[in-house]
């Protein structure tokens, strides 16, 4: 009985945590133009630890802004388990429920961020507060980064450059994102790129002296649509096929002017066992033969915005398989599934540390007008994430400590 209202306590707590985290204003800084747009969250993340009682560090990743690092350590010679989680969020401009007030009602708590994936860092942090209180046999780390909705920037610092500079390597990592608490150890990357084509003004009374860049890029599409996109086969079993679309066009500048440029922004989406750099110069092929039979064609590639490699599950089944079991002894479902999206684990697959994503809420409630988390799936989240902790890892053929540097 005392148990049980202890346990109710600690669940409330972390629901009155991540409504503050909500209440604070982290659309991602290229989104809302705000630099550092993660760091006050961030401070009072940080804050919030050192009241647990826990160890944090600040990583800087750029300007003012860090990544958040929160650690318990029980014993020298015990493996390190590592839970990630990103502070960013995307755009509230459309959001038909209070974007920052962590509304509870009818046991789902709304706002921005609730369930991508403030609700994961809340459980993490919690989760880690009950195993620093009760105990266990693994050290254990908490990142919260930034950057995470465009460009990456603080997951693909802290494993490149932050990381490395620790005296520990983890065996493996768990990344927070609403999965509905099924563990995900395979998805898809991403490039994302422009092709833009160049033509020659005039007026629109005498079109025959100008070039249309608008025309050319009806060729380059169609030629992308016929002998690129529909030829992509290429498929995994737990993420689906690889895919390809043409999703934004900027041509002309006015009516009475025939467009000297136009712009078109290309989504590919890369299965695991793809190599996500040898997209651009697979279109280049194509483009190279529509230039061949249209000499005045003046067609380039930009320099990718986005290369992010997919997470694939090759390597990391000792660590996949120790999730599976805690889950499994939880009465979770224990099956590895993959998804379509992408998430910061790539980075961790990139550099060799067996990695599952996995957290509370359902990722359909996520970027939404009204997005919101089950309260009883963070609660969930909660208990699950405590178990890993307190699982025992040693056994597992993985990397552990390491030298200190």
């Amino acid at each position: 009985m005392n148990e049980g209202r202890m346990a109710t306590q600690a669940h409330g707590c972390c629901e009155s945590l991540l409504q503050a985290m909500v209440g604070f204003d982290t659309v991602n800084s290229a989104i809302s133009g705000r630099p550092d747009a993660e760091r006050a969250l961030s401070v009072y993340m940080e804050a919030q630890a050192e009241a647990m009682g826990l160890k944090t560090r600040r990583l800087p990743v750029s300007g003012g802004g860090f990544n958040l690092l929160v650690t318990h350590e029980v014993d020298a010679r015990a493996p390190w388990l590592l839970f990630e989680s990103h502070l960013d969020t995307v755009s509230v401009e459309g959001m038909t429920v209070d974007p920052f007030a962590g509304r509870i009602e009818g046991g789902r708590m709304y706002g921005r961020g609730t369930c991508d994936t403030k609700g994961t860092g809340a459980a993490m942090l919690w989760a880690l507060r009950q195993y620093r209180q009760r105990g266990g046999p693994n050290n254990v780390a908490v990142v919260f980064t930034l950057d995470e909705e465009v460009g990456k920037t603080g997951v693909r610092t802290f494993v490149a450059s932050q990381l490395p500079g620790l005296d520990w390597r983890p065996v493996g990592a768990i990344v927070g994102e609403p999965t509905r608490l099924r563990a995900v150890a395979a998805h898809n990357g991403v490039v994302r790129w422009r092709i833009r084509t160049e033509g020659v003004a005039a007026h629109a009374s005498d079109p025959g002296r100008g070039r249309s860049a608008i025309r050319m890029m009806m060729k380059v599409i169609e030629a992308l649509e016929e002998r690129y996109i529909s030829r992509l086969t290429t498929e995994h079993p737990l993420t689906g096929r690889a895919q390809c679309s043409i999703n934004l066009i900027r041509g002309g500048v006015q009516i009475n002017i025939i467009p000297e440029h136009c712009e078109i922004h290309v989504d590919r989406r890369v299965v695991p066992g793809e190599d996500a750099d040898q997209v651009i110069p697979a279109v280049e092929r194509v483009l190279e033969e529509l230039r061949t039979g249209e000499p005045d064609l003046m067609v380039f590639q930009e320099v990718p915005d986005m290369v992010d490699a997919p997470l694939d599950p090759g390597g990391g089944e000792a660590f996949g398989a120790f999730v599976r079991a805690t889950l499994e002894r939880m009465g979770l479902p224990a099956g590895l599934a993959g998804v379509g999206y992408g998430t910061d684990a790539s980075s961790f697959g990139q550099a060799g540390i067996p990695v599952v994503v996995l957290g509370p809420g359902d990722i359909a409630q996520g970027h939404t007008a009204d997005e919101w988390i089950d309260l009883e799936q963070l609660r969930s989240g909660v208990e699950v994430y405590h178990n890993l902790m307190c699982s025992p890892v040693s056994g597992e053929r993985l990397a552990t400590k390491v030298k200190a540097r």
